[in-house]
């Protein structure tokens, strides 16, 4: 542990760095946004412009049976229509009018002595860029006092599918909700539609998101050292980008694996909580991202953990770089998200054959889905408030049931402003592969004694956050990805490298 006291004690980090002020008016765009789009539906259907959006925010949640809160984070669909950061308020916005109301709850007077000044309507008003700002136990005069059409008030509930979790979004609740009509089923598909494409002040945050984890990532690279516990790197990460970022959320827990961890797509969680100790020529797989303003990264870079490439670390790394290149490439407004799948999955064969891990006719082992033996999760996913945003899957559309492409979390075509994530992959995972060594359509793709290397080896990932531009895409992630350039800084070279003088 003699080298792991030594990397944490090293000189501090800095950053270039600092946490941006968002402008609330990144929200009052997403309520424009959702009233224009909800009009139009309404309009397209011949039903009068009247009635109220009204959502439910969050309430705080204390550990099981005990009072101790857990660190609040706002409900995502509240959060991007009000950038509401308390818990227990309700939001409206009139159809009619576009007016949006705020309902804050009211806090007994004690609240002052235990957490802190106790916040006015106008404070509120002020602060989120609301019309006006009422308490909760206010909501069913003041929504019945603002309506302006003929008989009970109509409130478009969220009520939706989240397909990615297979959980329902939440209908708000609140004492007299059975004095109005509601809807419970116009709303979810057309705010999940608006939360799918970017505005230019959501794509910032998600920018400034990546630009801070990135810079974390390269200081986990950095630290680095054999001896060290996963969960020290854990720390590391999230240090720089609390500390320099103010970043108080994750996007989701932190995966930190190394040596066969590595195949384990979702490691880190409470039964394999990142405590393995790093050993020579282990590869490291850290999937590690940093929530802003409750916009999200999803970031994953491969390493060795003794900082130089093995020949067949090399090999498996520049086999999912090669289809992580090849697919941002690619990708532009009108590509089919499957497609690029399939892409991913034929570079990584490819590879792997001329590397005579695998042998035979590459179309013949796409044929026989070979690649989801190597890459059984899918390709990528929406980002945004959420890591696995919504709108994946438009209703009525079905998943694919092929192994690997029936993980994935979206098949449609990319548009202009969408933001999903590019994450091949190369694993060597036993439940998978001695099937498919076995099965007698497949174990004739295997050259057997050359993947008995790879036993133990773990896994590759590469992941970047790419936002889908009018002719192209960019790719906000700015992380090291070539294998020069991470073994540079894993020696201290400063990120972003110098330029190198050309070649003679």
């Amino acid at each position: 542990m003699e080298k792991a006291r030594e990397a944490i004690s090293m000189s501090s980090s800095s950053s270039s760095l600092s946490p941006p002020q968002v402008p609330m008016e990144l929200h009052v765009t997403n309520r424009e946004k959702l009233l224009k789009s909800l009009r139009h539906d309404l309009s397209e259907l011949s039903r009068p412009l009247h009635g109220f959006v009204f959502l439910q925010g969050g309430e705080e949640q204390t550990r099981h049976d005990t009072d101790h809160i857990e660190l609040f984070r706002q409900e995502s669909y509240f959060a991007y229509l009000f950038g509401v950061r308390e818990p227990g308020f309700y939001g409206a916005i009139d159809i009619l009018t576009g007016e949006s109301i705020l309902f804050a709850p009211r806090l007994p007077a004690d609240y002052a002595v235990w957490l802190g000044e106790i916040k006015s309507p106008s404070y509120f008003k002020e602060r989120y860029l609301v019309s006006v700002v009422y308490y909760t136990d206010e909501i069913a005069r003041v929504l019945h006092d603002h309506f302006q059409g003929s008989g009970k008030p109509l409130l478009f509930l969220l009520h939706g599918l989240n397909t990615d979790s297979n959980q329902y979004a939440k209908p708000a609740e609140f004492e007299g909700v059975d004095k109005f009509e509601t809807d419970m089923e116009t709303l979810h598909p057309i705010l999940t539609e608006c939360r799918v494409l970017k505005s230019e002040l959501e794509l910032a945050v998600i920018q400034y998101a990546n630009d801070i984890s990135s810079e974390a990532h390269v200081e986990v690279m950095k630290k680095a050292r054999v001896g060290m516990k996963e969960y020290q790197l854990e720390s590391v990460f999230l240090h720089h980008t609390y500390m320099y970022g103010g970043c108080r959320h994750c996007s989701y827990t932190c995966i930190c694996a190394t040596g066969e961890n590595s195949a384990v797509l979702h490691y880190g969680h409470a039964a394999a909580p990142n405590d393995r100790t790093l050993e020579d020529g282990d590869m490291a797989l850290f999937d590690m991202g940093a929530e802003y303003h409750f916009y999200g990264s999803d970031i994953t870079c491969s390493f060795p953990v003794n900082g130089k490439f093995t020949s067949d670390q090399s090999l498996i790394y520049n086999a999912v770089l090669e289809a992580h290149d090849a697919v941002i490439y690619t990708m532009k407004p009108g590509v089919n998200w499957a497609d690029m799948h399939m892409l991913a999955e034929k570079v990584i064969l490819e590879s792997l054959k001329k590397g005579c891990i695998v042998v035979g006719n590459v179309d013949d082992m796409m044929a026989k889905r070979l690649g989801a033996v190597f890459m059984p999760h899918g390709l990528g996913h929406f980002l945004g408030i959420d890591t696995h945003d919504p709108g994946g899957y438009l209703k009525g559309a079905e998943r694919r049931k092929e192994p690997g492409l029936r993980s994935l979390r979206t098949t449609r075509e990319l548009l202009e402003g969408m933001v999903i994530t590019v994450e091949p992959g190369c694993y060597f995972i036993d439940a998978l592969l001695l099937p498919a060594m076995e099965s007698q359509s497949t174990s004739g793709f295997f050259n057997h004694e050359v993947i008995g290397r790879f036993k133990g080896f773990g896994g590759v990932r590469i992941e970047s956050d790419v936002h889908v531009t009018a002719s192209g895409c960019k790719n906000m992630t700015k992380c090291p990805r070539e294998i020069l350039d991470i073994e540079a800084v894993m020696a201290g070279a400063p990120w972003p490298l110098e330029k190198r003088p050309p070649s003679i």
